[in-house]
Order: C-alpha cells, then structure tokens, then sequence
C-alpha cells in the first residue's frame, strides 16, 4: 500500500470508529439512559438508606445539567460498550503488517483485553458503596450533603475507567516481552520496584484518595503483573529452545558471524 492509501484506511477506520460510538451513544441516551442511570447512582442510594439521617441529595445545579449529563453519560456508556468494534478496527488496521504468527498473538491480545477490562470495571462497582462510605463519612455532623450531579458522575466514570485501563497491565508487559523489549527476568527481579510504582498509581489514579480503594486496585495489579511475568518466562523458555545452535552462545544484542 502507498502512503496515501495508508492516510485512507486510517481515515476509514477512524470514521467506523467513531460511527460505532455515535450510534451506540444515540441508542443509549434514547433507551437504555435510565437504567445506566440508576445502576450507577445504587451506591449511592445504598449509602443513603444505610445514613437515613443524613441530608445528602445529588443536585442539578443549571437548567441545562439534566441534558448535559444525559449526553455525557451515553457517551461514556458509548465508548465503553462499543469496544469491541473499535478495538477490531484498531486491529484490523495494523494486520496487514504482521507476520502470520503476530496476528495470531494480536487475536489473543485483543481477546484478553475485553474480559480484563470489563473485569477492571466490574471490581470498581463493587468497591464503589465503600468508597462513598468513606469519603461521605467526613461529612460534619449537621451539616448537608449537595452532591452536585455532574461531579458525582465524574467521580463514578472516572473511578471505573481507571480500574478498567489498570486490568489491561498484564496486556501491555506480554505485549514488550514478545517483541523482545521487557525479558522476564527483568519483570520478575524487579517485583519489588513494581509494587512500588503500582501503589503509586494506584493511590494517585483514584478519585477517592483512601487506603482501602487503593489496595483493591494495587493488590490485582501486583496479582496481574506477577502473572504477566510468568507467561513471559514461558515465552523466552519457548524462545531459547526454538534458538538455533549456533545463536545459543550469542547475547541478545550480539550480532552473530553469519
């Protein structure tokens, strides 16, 4: 393919893309709105009926608000539900340059993503009413809660796509290990240091700030990190037996006489 062909598949791709998100979008603000709505406001609603005492409403604060979080929401539910047909674009759009044996691994990833992700998203809702319990538990006594709307949402989407995009951690480590970047002893001997910089992510990255929302996320990570770098030492033990005999003795970076 010449370049300017390349310019039009990618052109097309995006315009699939974004069309799958525009109609998903549209579908839901028309008919699935309410229900997203309210599935995602039960934590809330559990944490208010556990607190009947407490004044704790969720506000519109503008005459436009109610709109512009029912437009906001679909699109977010929209760019969520229509993974799987941007994700194939994404992949259909870089096959043509793999090797029969990549597209075979490009499938599998593409595979894992999906499940990871949705799993990311579904660990974030469980822990969603204890997080609210926490932070709304700083709330002085006698005083009010206005929850504004939109922030509340905000805080909501933000916290699952955080956990969404965490999950896919494995992903990307298997991703460099295959393509010869990240060997698996250095993801395995740097454990310790990985710990570290998940926790890190994993405080900085939640909205919520507390300790018991940064473990549910950093203890799968460090879970799927380890993971990830046991399938990576699988790959390289696979690699060095495939090596030929005359490469057994030559580093990774060496070049060989041949």
């Amino acid at each position: 393919m010449t370049l300017a062909e390349h310019f039009r598949e990618f052109r097309r791709r995006v315009i699939v893309s974004g069309a799958s998100i525009a109609v998903v979008a549209i579908a839901i603000g028309i008919w699935f709105y309410w229900p997203i709505y309210w599935k995602l406001t039960e934590p809330w609603e559990q944490y208010k009926a556990a607190n009947p005492d407490t004044l704790i409403v969720l506000n519109f604060g503008e005459a436009t608000s109610a709109l512009s979080q029912r437009i906001s929401l679909s699109i977010w539910a929209g760019v969520i539900l229509s993974s799987p047909i941007w994700l194939y674009q994404i992949w259909a759009f870089i096959v043509p340059g793999l090797t029969k044996k990549e597209k075979r691994w490009s499938l599998g990833f593409i595979a894992a993503m999906v499940p990871l992700f949705l799993t990311g998203v579904f660990v974030a809702y469980s822990v969603l009413p204890t997080a609210l319990m926490v932070l709304y538990g700083f709330t002085p006594p006698g005083a009010s809660n206005l929850q504004d709307n939109a922030k509340y949402f905000a805080f909501v989407t933000r916290l699952i796509l955080v956990f969404g995009i965490g999950f896919l951690l494995p992903v990307f480590i298997v991703a460099l290990n295959l393509v010869g970047v990240l060997p698996s002893r250095v993801i395995l001997g740097s454990w310790r240091i990985a710990t570290l910089l998940i926790m890190v992510f994993a405080a900085v990255a939640t909205p919520t700030g507390d300790a018991y929302t940064m473990l549910l996320l950093g203890g799968p990570l460090l879970v799927l990190y380890l993971i990830a770098g046991v399938i990576a030492r699988f790959i390289d033990r696979r690699r060095e037996r495939d090596r030929p005999e005359w490469a057994t003795d030559l580093a990774d970076d060496q070049a060989s006489a041949l």
